[in-house]
């Protein structure tokens, strides 16, 4: 399971890598309209919150700590169908202004690092979790499937900000 897990984390963040090589800064910054997101902010909000879910990952793999502790039933809902509910979702970090990336390079070095990185744990004997903080508990591997889920779930986002229809 969980080498089927990081491989679906590895493709979906090399997507991620691969489209915004083919963007110029200038795409980045574009916002379709005034009140909606330019995919450089989607960019450092999928950068922002997958970070976070690693930082997560990586408490919950060097302890046993609150290994008693479930996910919400609506986390249970969306891991059993391996994937965010087709809707737009509003929450905490969609609410509040995201900035404009500094640079495409810059978000390129960071999605790059968090593979990296991810790739670099040991998913195999930890049975921690650490608080989600709407959905309740998630183990290592958990956090890894959730980030992975994240990010596609922002798929088609990208496609409504480059003006594809749907």
């Amino acid at each position: 399971m969980k080498e089927i897990l990081l491989i679906r984390f590895n493709e979906t963040i090399d997507q991620w890598i691969g489209w915004l090589e083919g963007y110029s800064y200038e795409a980045l910054i574009r916002k379709p309209r005034p009140e909606s997101w330019s995919l450089g902010q989607m960019y450092v909000h999928i950068v922002d919150d997958t970070g976070y879910f690693v930082e997560q990952m990586r408490e919950a793999l060097s302890n046993d700590l609150n290994s008693d502790k479930a996910m919400h039933a609506d986390a249970r809902w969306m891991f059993e169908r391996g994937g965010f509910p087709d809707m737009t979702i509003e929450g905490p970090a969609t609410n509040t202004s995201v900035p404009q990336p500094e640079s495409k390079e810059e978000l390129l070095e960071k999605l790059r690092w968090i593979r990296e990185d991810v790739n670099g744990f040991d998913f195999g004997s930890s049975k921690g979790k650490t608080r989600h903080p709407g959905l309740l508990y998630f183990s290592g591997l958990e956090w890894l499937q959730f980030a992975e889920m994240h990010m596609r779930h922002h798929f088609k986002q990208r496609m409504r900000i480059e003006g594809w229809p749907g």
